[in-house]
């Protein structure tokens, strides 16, 4: 059995996210990273921040469904986290996005890194007015992912894999996951990177920083 999120709430949704595109307009380049729990998000995230602070203005929307644990480290790297607690819901939605930005100074900022609620599930379905979502699996999670949850990656600009260091332990093949998500959407961006070593991080964060610098230099 098939069960859909409403369509009406998914309209109200993208009512706000075009309002959230807009306040973001070609000054800020939104990013909305999703994965499942553990899968190394906030790791990921605080090894970009201490790539990118001094090269560029930076800020995180951390999503969880209780605790500010995330935003506490995020803060513990110099830079403005905002958390959310959905308070039990698996996902944000663009309207928690917007009272977030209350709390931003927007004005000279150039990135916000989105972590959404771990779930491979609900955050696909629901734009927050990003400008790119970044999915992210981790090895020790199988090879199997992409196909089990297609919507994820269909939506992608970018498909991190982490935790490569310890693909020996494990029993997924690298190759097999990567074309996987590559069969859904073959426009993907793929990373093959481990957040303890380092390994592969550089590419990710030299697409990132271009990819910024590309969004605020567009044309309108």
């Amino acid at each position: 059995m098939e069960i859909k999120v409403g369509q009406n709430i998914l309209a109200a949704n993208d009512a706000v996210a075009a309002d959230n595109r807009a306040a973001f307009g070609r000054s800020i380049f939104a990013v909305n990273l999703m994965s499942s729990p553990g899968a190394g998000k906030t790791t990921l995230l605080e090894r970009t921040i201490d790539y990118l602070k001094d090269r560029l203005s930076l800020a995180v929307i951390e999503g969880d469904i209780a605790t500010s644990f995330d935003a506490d480290r995020i803060r513990r790297h110099g830079t403005t986290a905002v958390q959310i607690n959905t308070g039990g819901g698996c996902h944000l939605d663009a309207q928690m996005v917007q009272r977030a930005l209350c709390a931003l100074d927007l004005t000279d900022l150039h990135l916000l890194l989105i972590e959404n609620v771990g779930n491979l599930v609900c955050p696909a379905e629901f734009d927050l007015g990003e400008a790119a979502k970044i999915a992210l699996v981790s090895v020790t999670e199988g090879d199997d992912k992409p196909l089990k949850y297609p919507a994820l990656f269909r939506d992608a600009r970018v498909f991190l894999i982490n935790k490569i260091d310890l693909l020996p332990y494990t029993d997924c093949d690298l190759h097999r996951l990567r074309s996987a998500a590559l069969s859904i959407n073959p426009g993907l961006t793929v990373f093959e990177v481990s957040c303890r070593s380092g390994a592969g991080l550089q590419d990710w964060f030299s697409w990132l920083e271009g990819e910024t610098h590309r969004w605020r230099g567009r044309d309108e």
